[in-house]
């Protein structure tokens, strides 16, 4: 006789969030996610900095931290200590530094170690979409801050930092990705972070800087990071291998003060995270970072022109946007009639995925005719046509371009 399966669900807590769906593949022409270029990460040399660094200590997998201690593999830190003075400006020891899995850790533990429900955050208004549904998810207000084309607007900041105040509300943090902004790649002038953070001092309000895509800017120079400019040791600093190397390894990092760095890690309870990815990246990266991400921004480059010459030849004036200053995303404007939320199904269908405005702004409105569109993933072909299957549902569905 064969019974009915086992009924799980009167024994599930309240609040959970909806059942995942099963995963079925990756359309055709995928536009969505942080995915890189698969021809430009440097497997080869992985390779053999995976062979080498077993060889050479790996017997130090039998036990928990690679004996370097809870922070992370103490080489990987040293390697980012030398990387974040080089590239950031930042003067940092290993021991400021922690290893995390990958920057979604980084943000969980920030948000667990200052935030409770009720609390409100300052972020900008287009923003990574992880952030504000982490923010929602625990009953956090976050309080969108407009950007223009270089950046965060320290006006608005200004004003939303007074308005608060007068309502007897102090934020938690100010969130924002100065460097290569996710979704609309700009870079914060040097001259608006000193703004920022003299009013993040003036207020009492502790900055969380997001630094996620720094090493992908064309120019391969980048302004100081705000954990730099600052004598105050207000800024938590974090950042990811995910971008420069490769997603799939989930390993991020957090510069922080020990004050702020000892909570965290009192509640990072995973007993540390993955080792072999740490001492592969830490052998790598130590001998030839600086001259992989190059190679790595030219071809972004080269892919992000292809995007941006299809949107021209298959929406014409229809589709508006900047030429980003580094990163693997596009942010895109169509026409008000089209809505990205109601495009993304209809595109799905037509085998193109493409990440709606919408989920990736505290200003659901404003973004409503937006999209996200990543290129690094995708071929030079796959990006023209898929450029071209979505123009054909937008002019189908929404008589856009005309």
């Amino acid at each position: 006789m064969t019974s009915a399966p086992f009924d799980f669900t009167p024994l599930l807590p309240a609040g959970l969030p909806p059942a995942a769906a099963r995963w079925t593949g990756r359309v055709k022409y995928d536009f969505t996610g942080g995915n890189n270029d698969p021809d430009a990460l440097p497997l080869d040399g992985l390779i053999a900095a995976a062979d080498a660094v077993l060889r050479r200590e790996g017997r130090t997998l039998s036990t928990y931290g690679l004996n370097s201690g809870p922070q992370g593999y103490r080489a990987l830190r040293d390697f980012l200590v030398v990387k974040l003075k080089r590239d950031a400006g930042i003067a940092c020891s290993a021991d400021d530094i922690l290893i995390t899995s990958g920057s979604l850790q980084a943000l969980d533990l920030v948000n667990h170690t200052l935030l409770a429900r009720g609390d409100t955050v300052l972020i900008e208004e287009d923003c990574y979409q992880g952030s504000i549904n982490r923010l929602l998810k625990l009953g956090v207000t976050p309080v969108g801050i407009p950007l223009d084309r270089e950046g965060l607007r320290i006006d608005a900041l200004a004003n939303a930092l007074a308005d608060l105040k007068t309502k007897g509300i102090r934020p938690k943090y100010i969130y924002t990705i100065p460097t290569v902004q996710n979704p609309t790649a700009t870079v914060l002038p040097v001259e608006r972070r000193a703004a920022l953070l003299q009013l993040a001092a003036d207020y009492g309000v502790p900055v969380f800087e997001d630094d996620c895509y720094a090493d992908l800017s064309w120019s391969g120079e980048r302004p100081p990071a705000l954990y730099a400019m600052s004598d105050l040791g207000n800024v938590i600093h974090i950042g990811s291998f995910s971008k420069s190397i490769a997603p799939a390894l989930r390993v991020g990092y957090i510069v922080a003060p020990w004050s702020i760095m000892s909570r965290m890690l009192a509640i990072k309870t995973d007993a540390g995270s993955g080792a072999l990815e740490q001492m592969v990246l830490a052998e790598y990266c130590t001998a030839h970072f600086a001259k992989h991400v190059p190679a790595l921004r030219k071809s972004l480059r080269a892919k992000l022109t292809t995007l941006m010459e299809s949107l021209r030849e298959h929406f014409g004036a229809a589709a508006e946007f900047d030429d980003p200053q580094g990163g693997i995303f596009l942010w895109v404007k169509l026409p008000d009639g089209v809505d990205a939320l109601k495009l993304f199904p209809l595109a799905q269908a037509a085998g193109v995925a493409i990440n709606p405005g919408p989920e990736w702004s505290v200003n659901k409105a404003h973004a409503r005719s937006r999209l996200r569109l990543c290129f690094a993933n995708l071929s030079h072909e796959e990006i023209s046509q898929g450029v071209a299957a979505l123009a054909e549902v937008c002019r189908k569905e929404f008589g856009v371009p005309d």
